[in-house]
């Protein structure tokens, strides 16, 4: 007697996610991660000048290997979802972890401004994001009821690993200079593979539990029944075989699943967030330039930055905690509304903003929004799609950011160039972060809500903020009981037998002796007219 196997054609059963424990050291894995994801892109660019020189180009040039870093982190979306989901989040992590540092040592001995961008861009970038999206699924895994601090407080690293992350790259760039820079750089990488190896799969750690607790029990009942157990066995064997005839063919694993976008809720979330990225990372990216132009000194200018930063660290915690508030978190979706609508409306109110202190008061409230909308973008996509479809729908969105990421700050460059006025791409970045806004909120009030009256309860899709506890509970609960129905102790099943056979030739025996017609063969009791069915059993097997 074994350990249970599970059913064929069937996914396993999803496990009750902990909120703690072993999640926590999870977190701390996902706050190194989402930190180096997001700010080593933007503290690469302290080392440009140096390329600059080196390489004799221009600083468009060098800028480029930032951009491919960002575009490979969204627009390899789909692919981390593939390799998720073939192969799971620590393989992936690891690799992811390996390709991130490799491409960092690879490029400190580049000769040419092709090869960084093949290595520092492409093959760093790569490796970025094979950490970055299954980091996102095991926080999902592991976290339900807290999974709105849980995201907040993964969110932070951002912020803190910016604010880190480009003083450290100004001294190695003082002191190894630049390629001593990215030659300890790609050491500091070898951290995802860490955080990797501690992604532990959450089912893994309660099927080893659940089979020795089952192995020992099963080896302490057997002992004392003696010849009983071979019965008992040999009965259970045949009963598996039987079982394992009726089973149904097994059915391959969705590489990524596209039928969510049959999911309404995720459509609205898709659309918007498109159209929020377009404007959502212009301010920050012309905001240094803006206050040089209206005479702010360089030094005060580059302190703006540091303020977003500041407020940023603990913006997305606290928005976290706001969001897993009960009274709050059905309705999380018209939070991220409501903060992107303050995003947008901070860039258009500072649009006319002509000094110091109204760039600062600009930067105050714009760290503020700007941390909220960090910390529940993927909170609200995990309450629409579930923990189940979170690999493939946060795949497929990122590679729609793509576009928008690529689209967006470009663009708003070009204009500046060409209308020398940045008080016109503040109004134009606020009024793309406005609309998403209104479209999420107004598209989630009358899509959603009309279709939860139309489908029973039951089945009535979580458009914002629902719980996946009690689904996963009633899983468990069920696997559980089918794990119990299947795997009796030897003695308990020879007890059961021997009990129904001494009824069933009871009964046999006083339906004969009425004359009742139950005729009995050589080796088994048929059930015929007035016999119950249930009171057929082998007579050989005994």
């Amino acid at each position: 007697m074994g350990r249970p196997d599970p059913e064929e054609g069937q996914l396993p059963a999803p496990v009750k996610p902990p909120d703690g424990g072993w999640g926590w050291i999870v977190l701390l894995g996902c706050f190194v991660i989402t930190g180096f994801s997001y700010a080593f892109p933007k503290a690469v660019s302290v080392y440009f000048k140096e390329l600059m020189k080196d390489f004799h180009v221009g600083y468009s040039d060098t800028a480029w290997i930032s951009s491919i870093m960002l575009a490979m982190l969204y627009g390899t979306g789909p692919v981390c979802s593939i390799m998720v989901n073939q192969f799971g989040c620590r393989p992936v992590m690891l690799i992811g972890g390996l390709l991130a540092s490799a491409g960092m040592i690879l490029a400190s001995f580049t000769t040419n401004i092709i090869e960084l961008y093949l290595t520092a861009g492409v093959l760093t970038g790569l490796g970025m994001a094979l950490n970055f999206q299954p980091s996102l699924i095991m926080l999902g895994t592991y976290f339900d009821k807290r999974r709105p601090l849980a995201n907040g407080l993964a969110a932070a690293g951002s912020p803190v690993f910016l604010s880190s992350l480009s003083p450290l790259g100004q001294v190695l760039l003082e002191k190894f200079g630049w390629r001593g820079g990215f030659l300890i750089m790609g050491g500091l990488l070898l951290n995802c593979c860490t955080c990797g190896a501690v992604m532990r799969p959450l089912d893994m750690g309660m099927k080893r539990k659940m089979g020795k607790a089952q192995d020992k029990y099963e080896a302490k009942e057997m002992l004392p029944i003696g010849g009983k157990s071979e019965e008992g066995i040999s009965t259970t064997d045949g009963t598996k075989k039987g079982k394992k005839a009726k089973k149904k063919p097994k059915k391959g694993k969705k590489l990524l699943d596209f039928s969510i976008f049959s999911n309404r809720g995720f459509i609205i979330y898709t659309i918007s967030k498109f159209i929020l990225v377009l404007g959502l990372f212009v301010p920050p990216i012309l905001l240094v330039n803006y206050a040089k132009d209206t005479g702010v000194p360089d030094t005060e200018a580059a302190f703006l930055l540091s303020i977003i930063g500041f407020i940023d660290i603990f913006a997305r915690p606290a928005c976290g905690m706001v969001a897993g508030l009960k009274w709050v978190r059905p309705h999380v979706a018209y939070l991220f509304s409501f903060s992107m609508l303050f995003n947008g409306l901070t860039d258009i109110c500072s649009a006319r903003a002509s000094n110091y202190t109204g760039l600062v008061i600009f930067c105050v409230f714009f760290g503020i929004s700007y941390g909220m909308v960090g910390a529940l973008q993927f909170e609200v996509l995990m309450a629409i799609v579930g923990s189940q479809k979170f690999s493939s729908a946060i795949g497929l969105v990122l590679l729609i950011e793509a576009f928008a990421v690529l689209i967006g700050p470009p663009s708003a460059g070009r204009l500046v160039d060409a209308l020398k006025n940045y008080e016109v791409i503040f109004y134009l970045a606020g009024s793309e972060v406005v609309l998403s806004s209104l479209f999420l909120g107004i598209a989630s009030y009358c899509c959603l809500n009309r279709g939860k009256k139309e489908p029973p309860p039951e089945n009535n899709p979580s458009a914002g903020g629902g719980s996946d506890t009690e689904e996963a509970e009633s899983d468990v609960q069920e696997a559980e009981e089918h794990s119990s129905d299947n795997h009796q102790p030897a003695h308990s099943t020879d007890n059961a037998m021997v009990a129904a056979n001494e009824e069933a030739n009871h009964v046999a025996e006083e339906q004969s002796g009425e004359g009742g017609g139950c005729p009995a063969g050589d080796g088994e009791v048929l059930a015929r007219d007035g016999c119950n069915a249930d009171q057929m059993v082998e007579r050989d097997s005994f």
